[in-house]
């Protein structure tokens, strides 16, 4: 019985020099990729992209069927099971991995104050893996939350019907657009605002996806209280929640027959509503069209093609509208042929993913606005039309985020995004980190009363009316 009594003191010294050891490397480790990625692992979802949708639909293209990572048979691959004198394999010790998991364990549940709760530390250290790769784009999703995205992407949800912006630096959110008609507008938000305070939770202490997710959203119904700073000062809002559906595309015909389609962001309804808008306005005589997608922070690939193909021919650069390449150079191109968007693949070409009639083209003259919030998406189809000749881009350089996220499901109804690859214009060009510059720079320009305002007088925003002079 002593020795047992002295073994098991042995062990419980053990994990206390591995839980203080563990500490230590947590103090001294602090910033390094790992440790940043546990902690911020432990708070919550989603890094889209540099901008953030209050609707979150930042996963850009979806994986290919039968491509979903298989948890079997990965010891091979991991460097399990090696025996002495074989070579080792890249990837992480499982083995050390699982100890050190056994003795935190034990630390928490011998010395730990607080109540715990486990299934929210497991998921911790599964984000924690996936932000060690210090990625902001890549992201590891716990079933209700890939249960939320996978909702949400089909444009319909419980919230207050906003578009945001996360700005990493200052971890802030900034309201990008206000829908029309929204519980958010009737409230009284405005684009612009700053989000302050939701309930008793400040913005500034929690992640801005988590803070979207967890506390703006809700059940129907519900009420959320709202802080933004306006020009410096406090503005409560009280805001019901409700079912949104994202009307993601908006048009109007302005004076002298020019058409006028405001995309701000791309759902898997975008591409139907855009094309509805083009026709509706083609029937009403339009002579020129202006496509609005500054603050569009992007989203579903395939939406954004499916527009571009809309309305390019297909006469040139043999259909090509996107291009990708992953970390072995091999990629993915949609093209139009035939009347029809198709997908060719290192294994081959797929079908035409959907029709659209014979020679179908706008041939009227085009501009697309742009700014330094048109990310992703909306710079696939504005390089696509540029590369074509079949638009002048207008507005200041974009956002410059030219690599692809794919979200892979897990067998547990769990998912993980993932970048997967780099994406290219028609014409070959990459511009990640370096965006597209417009034909026309232009700065927008707006008289005080204006600023952070959702609904702009036409005549008022100089760089929509420098797009339809470059069209005349």
């Amino acid at each position: 019985m002593d020795e047992m009594k002295q073994e098991e003191k042995q062990q419980e010294v053990q994990a206390e020099n591995a839980a203080g050891k563990a500490g230590k490397e947590n103090t001294s480790k602090k910033g390094t990729g790992f440790w940043k990625g546990v902690m911020a692992g432990m708070f919550g979802s989603l890094a889209a992209a540099a901008v953030l949708a209050a609707i979150l639909s930042g996963a850009f293209g979806s994986v290919p069927a039968g491509q979903a990572p298989n948890p079997e048979n990965q010891a091979e691959q991991n460097g399990e099971g090696g025996g002495p004198g074989e070579e080792e394999q890249p990837g992480l010790n499982r083995g050390t991995v699982s100890s050190k998991i056994d003795m935190l364990q034990y630390a928490i549940e011998e010395y730990f104050l607080f109540d715990k709760d486990w299934d929210k530390i497991e998921s911790g250290i599964y984000k924690g893996m996936v932000a060690g790769l210090e990625d902001p784009y890549s992201e590891y999703y716990t079933k209700e939350e890939y249960d939320q995205i996978t909702e949400e992407t089909e444009g319909v949800y419980s919230g207050i019907g906003v578009l945001v912006s996360q700005n990493m630096l200052e971890n802030s959110i900034t309201i990008l657009r206000v829908f029309p008609g929204s519980p958010a507008e009737e409230a009284g938000m405005q684009k612009g605002d700053l989000i302050y305070k939701v309930g008793d939770v400040m913005a500034a202490d929690v992640r801005p996806d988590v803070l979207v997710e967890q506390h703006i959203k809700g059940e129907e119904g519900t009420f959320v209280d709202i802080v933004v700073l306006r020009d410096g000062e406090e503005v409560p809002l009280h805001v019901q929640r409700r079912m949104v559906e994202a009307q993601t595309v908006e048009s109007k015909m302005l004076e002298g027959n020019t058409g006028y389609i405001l995309v701000t962001q791309f759902e898997l309804n975008t591409a139907q509503q855009f094309k509805d808008a083009v026709d509706s306005l083609t029937a009403q005589g339009m002579e020129r069209l202006v496509i609005d997608l500054r603050d569009n922070p992007g989203g579903v690939v395939d939406s954004c093609v499916e527009m571009a193909a809309y309305i390019l021919p297909e006469d040139k650069m043999d259909g090509t509208i996107l291009t990708t390449a992953d970390k072995n150079g091999e990629g993915i191109r949609y093209y139009c042929k035939d009347g029809k968007l198709n997908l060719e693949t290192p294994e081959g070409s797929g079908g035409g993913q959907y029709p659209k009639e014979e020679g179908h083209q706008v041939d009227v003259p085009i501009a697309v606005l742009v700014n330094g919030n048109s990310a992703s998406a909306s710079e696939v189809f504005a390089g696509a039309l540029q590369d074509y000749g079949h638009a002048v881009l207008v507005g200041t350089t974009t956002f410059g985020k030219g690599i692809v996220q794919s979200l892979l499901p897990l067998p547990d109804g769990t998912a993980v995004k993932l970048t997967v690859s780099h994406y290219y214009t028609p014409g070959g060009k990459d511009i990640h980190g370096k965006g597209l510059t417009p034909d026309v720079e232009v700065e927008q320009v707006l008289d005080e009363e204006l600023r952070g305002k959702y609904d702009i007088p036409p005549e008022k925003d100089n760089q929509l009316q420098r797009a339809i002079e470059e069209l005349r």
